[in-house]
């Protein structure tokens, strides 16, 4: 709100300037007031909002979550006793890989030492580079989801960023093999869920591995368009739904960005296709494949000439009239001078090197003229039949379709096999990820309430943090007003013009307009801007804003309105003065 002082004293005073402009010196005093009111007024704004971001931070202290669920994590107490990193060597079978891998990344559970939300609140962090990394957790029993709603839900934070490297979680089958220790990337899996980046490749992978009922074996099902993930520094909330009516819900920060259908939005499909190619069908000798033949009956015409070249010299050309024949066209350099260290006996005779004759410049030409080539109009080039329909075409050979002996017909893929373990399995460029408040079960209800009471606690105060964290106006280089960009910084972009704008508009109002026309014409615009922007900063937090916050906010209006008040007031005083002394100049010209 502070702006809005700031701008309506710019709006009154772009008014006074043309009503009275032919009495500048009679208007300084109002402008030198409204400049000095717009300098406090942005100057407040800056404080307002410096304040909002740093010292009226207030961090919140960790509380446990009472939210229940089949398995919920928040890595307090005795963590080492349910997480168990994996000491097996990476399964490479299949792969050009020859080099054997083991999973050496270590883990750890710390509070992270990036923009912090919650004091107190700690997560597993993956502590190498460029390492592989496996741990797992059983649950306390195992999760059957048959005619259930799973929700799988947790939070990712990438405290150094993510070039090359996955975030995603795994829903490990359970299985009597089920061994944490040996958990690598041959442990079967239900499902995998989460953020994966390396290059152009940025997505939430979503990815099913489905029980074929007829032969036993397990296909891995893809969700076909999986939204981009998010990579930033803050805490970010990935959340899975996958309800009994095989529609898939995936969630960014609580905003749904993706809905699919188990049946129809995943590759490969679930369910089989009824008939399949005949594999024992082949295409018979004479079968005939080609739509188009040359045409057998076509004859190439007596008067095709497949020698004739394609450029002949043109006869009819003429030498141009100011063609130079007895200039060369370049000549020895002038200005070129024999190296001193230049030995004729062991380099041989030195010769200038040559440069065009600048007598050629002008002119179209030098030396020996020749008559010049043309395209030659009787060239026709190798003669070839032309195409037609072929009669003997029987179209694309296809095999015939027979009854797929494996097909069946899953009309609910979202029953999924028991899960027995949640599990990491990644390999990542960046360390310091930071996994926390996990939770599986089947209440969408439950889910959203632990999200309120972690995920969006923290989410407003670390974007605060991050706000905080970026480089001040003194870190930045001097700009000339032309060059400001509102979006850099809006404060500092609104005091520069307004102060251009009446550094001008004191001796010639109309130049001022038309220089600057942000604080004339495009106020209107730059004001809406401007609320946006003081508005999404202190509402951040929406109603759970820290205390501080809204203080800071509330101060910022008050300072507002008094400064508004004081750029009216400074308005009218010129305008009276300057009414004034219109009176006086009249009366003595009189």
């Amino acid at each position: 709100m502070k702006f809005v002082a700031a701008l309506s004293a710019a709006a009154l005073l772009s008014g006074s300037v043309q009503a009275h402009g032919d009495h500048g010196d009679h208007d300084h005093g109002a402008q030198s007031v409204l400049k000095e009111s717009a300098s406090s007024v942005a100057s407040e704004a800056s404080s307002a909002v410096e304040s909002a971001t740093s010292s009226a931070i207030d961090i919140p202290t960790f509380t446990p979550s009472a939210i229940k669920g089949d398995f919920v994590e928040q890595f307090q107490g005795n963590w080492e006793a349910t997480w168990k990193p994996s000491h097996a060597k990476k399964d490479t079978k299949g792969s050009d890989k020859e080099e054997e891998w083991a999973y050496v990344g270590e883990w750890a559970v710390e509070e992270p030492e990036v923009f912090k939300g919650i004091e107190g609140d700690k997560g597993l962090v993956v502590k190498n580079a460029a390492a592989h990394h496996a741990i797992s957790a059983k649950f306390p029993k195992k999760i059957e989801n048959k005619g259930k709603t799973l929700v799988v839900q947790y939070e990712v934070k990438l405290q150094g960023g993510l070039e090359c490297g996955g975030a995603y979680l795994k829903l490990l089958r359970d299985n009597k093999a089920l061994h944490q220790e040996e958990f690598s990337n041959a442990s079967p899996y239900v499902v995998m869920f989460g953020p994966d980046k390396c290059g152009s490749t940025n997505k939430v992978h979503l990815i099913i591995n489905h029980k074929n009922p007829k032969t036993g074996e397990y296909e891995e099902k893809h969700l076909s368009s999986p939204p981009a993930a998010r990579i930033v520094k803050t805490t970010e909330l990935y959340t899975l739904i996958i309800h009994p009516n095989n529609t898939v819900i995936i969630k960014q920060n609580g905003e749904q960005v993706k809905e699919a259908n188990l049946l129809e939005d995943f590759t490969p499909s679930f369910n089989p296709e009824k008939e399949i190619d005949d594999p024992k069908d082949s295409k018979p000798d004479t079968w005939v494949d080609e739509a188009r033949i040359p045409d057998p009956e076509a004859t190439k015409p007596e008067d095709w000439d497949e020698d004739a070249p394609f450029e002949i010299v043109d006869e009819d050309a003429t030498t141009p009239e100011d063609w130079l024949v007895d200039e060369p066209s370049t000549i020895p350099d002038p200005d070129a001078v024999k190296p001193e260290d230049w030995d004729d006996e062991e380099d041989g005779t030195w010769i200038a090197p040559t440069v065009p004759n600048p007598k050629c410049d002008d002119v179209s030409g030098c030396g020996k003229w020749e008559k010049p080539l043309i395209k030659n109009p009787a060239y026709k080039g190798k003669w070839t039949a032309p195409y037609i329909d072929n009669p003997e075409y029987k179209g694309v050979w296809a095999p015939r379709k027979i009854k797929n002996p494996n097909y069946y017909e899953d009309k609910t893929p979202s029953n999924l096999e028991p899960m027995g373990a949640i599990g990491f399995e990644i390999w990542t460029m960046q360390n310091n990820i930071l996994f926390d408040n996990i939770y599986i079960g089947h209440s969408v209800e439950d889910a959203h309430k632990f999200a309120d009471e972690t995920f969006f606690v923290k989410q407003p105060i670390e974007q605060l943090l991050e706000a905080d964290s970026k480089p001040k106006n003194e870190d930045k280089p001097v700009k000339s007003p032309s060059d400001l960009v509102f979006l850099d910084d809006p404060i500092h972009y609104i005091r520069e013009k307004l102060d251009l704008f009446f550094t001008i508009a004191q001796n010639d109002p109309i130049q001022a307009i038309k220089f600057v026309p942000e604080a004339a014409g495009g106020l209107a615009a730059v004001l809406v801007s401007l609320i946006a922007v003081i508005v999404g900063i202190v509402s951040l937090g929406g109603s759970s804003a820290p205390p501080k916050v809204k203080k800071a906010a509330g101060d910022a209006k008050a300072a507002a309105a008094d400064a508004k008040d004081k750029a009216a007031e400074a308005v009218a005083t010129g305008a009276e003065q300057a009414k004034e002394a219109t009176k006086r100049t009249t009366r003595s010209s009189s």
